[in-house]
């Protein structure tokens, strides 16, 4: 099954081991899932880990992309440009990528998307996969 992270995913995942975010995470390193992802989302997602206020060490970075990008599934995804991202369009990248890969779009920030059944919370991803 292909799943696609937003950030604030990896960032909870490292912020609170044991708890919906890590589990998911984890369960995409045991490559349970496959994630999905395009040169925006891995430059998001490296410029994101590395603010100085969140404090995460190279190694603690490493430990989160490494990983992705070696067992995930990277994808020039095509534009959907008729979608409407009012609240960020900077979420856009990850709308485009799930659909492009039948994935499901794993987020904390439901509001910023349009309403689709393949996008979920941590917590509902983890009632009905994990």
């Amino acid at each position: 099954m292909n799943i696609v992270l937003d950030t604030n995913v990896l960032v909870s995942a490292a912020w609170s081991p044991g708890r919906n975010a890590s589990d998911i995470l984890n369960a995409a390193f045991a490559r349970r899932f496959t994630v999905c992802y395009d040169y925006r989302i891995l430059e998001e997602y490296d410029r994101v880990l590395r603010y100085p206020k969140l404090k995460f060490s190279e190694s603690e970075i490493s430990a989160i992309l490494d990983p992705l990008i070696k067992n995930g599934l990277s994808v020039v995804a095509e534009p959907l440009p008729d979608v409407s991202f009012e609240r960020d369009d900077t979420d856009r990248k990850f709308y485009e990528v799930a659909k492009f890969c039948r994935a499901v779009l794993v987020t904390g920030n439901l509001v910023h998307y349009p309403s689709d059944p393949d996008i979920m919370s941590p917590a509902e991803f983890c009632r009905k996969y994990l």
